[in-house]
């Protein structure tokens, strides 16, 4: 597992793509694990608070609740206008709640957040942003895992 601080030491270019995919808007889409296994996606926000990722929830929502049992999430960016313009960023890993009484440890900028709420690290497994190639006639993918160089794949039909 890894921080979003490895991530930016070990493939600087990369998490600048995928942060600026993060921050052009303010929405994605977050899948965990419900109870029985099946997937649960939610919309969420995300930041980044010193070396983390970070995601809040409402208290006792069904994400949290989902993640407190089972830790694995994928986060899968607003696509956007459907342009493809700064391509598609998805990461993978395991999310570590901490408690309230330890936020003030992560959060650097207060939290726009009208009551109690939840605070999640998200640890890394892997990223991947995928977009157009230069020529516009096929994808352009990019992996990266914690302590690997990024691999890069094009994919044309």
């Amino acid at each position: 597992m890894a921080t979003w601080k490895q991530f930016s030491v070990e493939a600087p270019e990369l998490a600048a793509a995928v942060r600026a995919r993060l921050e052009f808007t303010k929405h994605h889409v977050l899948a965990t694990l419900r109870r029985g296994g099946a997937p649960r996606v939610s919309g969420t926000e995300v930041d980044f608070h010193g070396d983390h990722l970070t995601i809040g929830s409402m208290l006792n929502a069904m994400k949290a609740k989902d993640l407190q049992r089972d830790p694995r999430y994928a986060l899968h960016s607003n696509p956007g206008d459907g342009s493809m313009e700064g391509g598609d960023a998805r990461i993978s890993g395991r999310a570590v709640e901490v408690p309230p009484e330890r936020f003030d440890e992560y959060l650097e900028h207060p939290v726009n957040a009208p009551g109690a709420f939840h605070l999640f690290l998200m640890e890394i497994d892997d990223v991947v942003l995928a977009g157009l190639n230069e020529s516009r006639t096929g994808m352009l993918i990019q992996l990266w895992r914690p302590g690997r160089p990024v691999e890069t794949f094009e994919r044309k039909d």
